[in-house]
């Protein structure tokens, strides 16, 4: 019989066994962490089946179509550009566009194809980084005019399966006149730039797109843009299209019809031939431009698609700025075509009258400094009439300092000058209308008597464009009413006239003097006209000072002129800049030729038609001058 074990205790050569582990702990947490990520699991996959099949059916729907289903765009034919008569002065061609489809692309394509279009293989990658915001499959416009070298190319690979990504379309390719005709005025389109497409201005466009980017193709933008088409296809697992499924036509953009004269343009486009200036012709009655030119221009053809860098490069670093539009962005001093508004003010203000002269003996001396006219032997005594038909700058500084600058700011902004005309194209300038209030804010300093001097004859401060002085002088020979200048036919109802309450006597007293400019031996009788009674102003700026014209040769003084007919109810009023023309006489006979045109062909189309009224004074009463809108 077995013996009992003796009692423990805690000295005993015996000690407690070791309590035993737990050995299912361990498995039952694996069990349980286990659990945790088959239900995570699970919950994911209940989501994204979800979402692909209930809550985001339709679009994923579309985009397995879009794997046996491609949508290739009919690009929208841009809207054509028209003249007053309705001639077609821009247009679009038809054409080819290429597209590379994005979603079958193959890298090692990537050289082949930029070699065989001649396209630069780093710009090409470049474009292709720039598609990658948008969905592989939008397509990615190449090229839209191929040589035949390239068209051959892109056909021999397309047959033969060996570049399945490139599909030509047909499109309409912008035409413009030759030679930079209607350059400025028109503007050009080109493919939309990544600056571009990070403003608000083009935030609905995408890469590829063509935009205006100059004159009425920018201003008009919108209007000019058709909405795109798509035809869809069934294509193969190459890409390759097997059978058509459809058309959505696309909208043609909207026809403008200008209210520019193509006779008239290209005469304006002729005079200015070989010298650097621009032309502005208005009809004052309505606001409507006649015929705009800017020289020298350039082709807008070039930037159609992408303009070559190189024809880029050329165009930013030509000395005579071919892209600048002189005729509404040169702000220039405008000589002694400032004197006719000087005359109306000093009238308006009392400060003169019919019966006050000065005596010109070549020059005067006002604040200690002497200051020349143009005619060194002087005019002799000298009243209203002749110091405008003759220019005499001794007179108008007299007038000048009587009047102060304040008065003389007054009536220059009431005429337009210091403000956009509003004409509807972009990148317009203001010009410059200096006061005791202007320098004061610009220069925290007082304006001094003898800085006034320079003014009255149209120097110093004062700068206006050839559209302002255009627009300014139509208006004082319209008796007081200042139509808004614009270019597109429909925008007229929204340009309502500005108006000031002159005195018709002073009106009439200002434009008999420069009737005499072109008819009674004045500055400009190079543009006297038999039978039409043509009134005008001659104007010579300098560019700097005389100490400034002694070292520097190559400053020639600039010549202007604008003039206006019929003198009793004028229709057409042309101001003309010629750079470094050195005497406004020289500007006269383009403003002529173009007053010409335009009278020759009114009286082809109609030789019996009625004379116009009598005066300027048979108008209707206006507004007071500070009642004025500004423009």
């Amino acid at each position: 019989m077995r013996q009992p074990d003796p009692p423990y205790h805690q000295d005993s050569a015996y000690s407690m066994p070791p309590i035993p582990r737990d050995e299912g702990a361990l498995p039952s947490i694996k069990i349980v962490v286990f659990q945790y990520v088959m239900a995570a699991a699970f919950i994911f996959l209940v989501s994204g089946y979800w979402t692909l099949q209930i809550q985001n059916e339709q679009i994923y729907n579309e985009k397995a179509v879009r794997n046996e289903i491609r949508a290739l765009p009919i690009p929208a034919p841009r809207g054509k550009i028209l003249d007053r008569d309705g001639r077609v002065i821009v247009g679009n061609l038809a054409s080819y566009r290429l597209l590379l489809s994005r979603d079958n692309l193959r890298e090692d394509h990537i050289i082949p194809i930029a070699t065989g279009l001649n396209l630069d293989p780093k710009e090409f990658a470049e474009r292709l980084r720039r598609y990658r915001s948008l969905p592989s499959y939008q397509p990615m416009f190449i090229k839209d005019e191929l040589t035949t070298a390239e068209f051959t190319f892109v056909e021999a690979n397309r047959d033969n399966d060996a570049l399945p990504e490139l599909e030509l379309i047909s499109s309409q390719r912008r035409v413009y006149p030759q030679d930079g005709v209607g350059a400025h005025l028109l503007g050009y389109v080109s493919e939309i730039n990544d600056a571009e497409l990070n403003t608000p201005e083009w935030a609905r466009h995408n890469p590829g797109d063509e935009i205006g980017k100059a004159g009425i193709e920018r201003y008009y933008n919108d209007a000019l843009t058709g909405v795109d088409g798509e035809r869809q296809v069934r294509v193969d697992n190459r890409g390759n299209a097997r059978a058509e499924l459809g058309i959505k036509e696309a909208v043609p953009g909207k026809d403008l019809m200008l209210t520019v004269d193509l006779d008239l343009q290209i005469v304006a486009e002729l005079s200015m031939e070989g010298r650097n200036g621009a032309v502005v012709a208005l009809d004052p009655r309505t606001g409507e431009v006649l015929a705009l030119v800017s020289r020298p221009s350039y082709d807008p053809n070039h930037f159609v698609g992408r303009i070559d860098p190189s024809e880029w490069n050329k165009l930013l670093t030509d000395p005579d700025k071919p892209l600048f539009n002189r005729a509404l962005q040169a702000q220039l001093a405008p000589g002694s075509t400032f004197k006719p508004i000087m005359a109306l003010a000093a009238l308006e203000t009392g400060v003169i009258d019919e019966n006050f002269t000065v005596t010109c003996t070549g020059g005067a001396t006002w604040y200690g400094r002497p200051f020349k006219c143009h005619k060194r032997g002087g005019h002799g005594t000298v009243n209203l009439y002749k110091a405008i038909a003759q220019s005499c700058d001794v007179f108008f500084y007299a007038v000048g300092n009587k009047l102060g600058i304040d008065n003389i700011a007054k009536y220059a902004e009431m005429a337009g000058f210091g403000h956009k005309t509003g004409i509807d194209l972009p990148q317009e300038k203001e010009g410059v209308v200096p006061s005791t209030q202007w320098k004061m804010r610009l220069f925290r300093e007082k304006w001094f008597a003898g800085e006034t001097i320079s003014v009255a004859i149209g120097q110093g401060a004062l700068t206006v464009t050839p559209l302002q002085l255009a627009y300014a002088i139509g208006g004082i020979a319209t008796g007081g009413v200042w139509m808004k200048p614009h270019l597109v036919k429909e925008s007229a109802a929204l340009a309502p006239a500005r108006k000031a309450n002159l005195n018709i006597d002073h009106v009439n007293q200002v434009i008999q003097g420069m009737w005499g400019v072109v008819n009674d031996y004045g500055t400009a009788t190079a543009a006297r006209l038999p039978g039409l009674d043509l009134c005008g102003k001659t104007g010579t700026a300098q560019l700097a000072s005389n100490e400034l014209l002694k070292q520097r040769k190559d400053l020639k003084d600039n010549a202007w002129f604008v003039g206006f007919a019929p003198k009793q109810a004028p229709e057409i009023v042309v101001a003309v800049l010629y750079e470094g023309g050195l005497h406004g006489n020289l500007a006269a006979p383009i403003a002529r030729d173009v007053i010409k045109a335009y009278f020759d062909k009114k009286a082809r189309r109609n030789p019996r038609a009625p004379e116009q009224p009598a005066s300027v004074a048979s108008m209707a009463p206006l507004p007071k001058v500070g009642a004025a809108q500004r423009p």
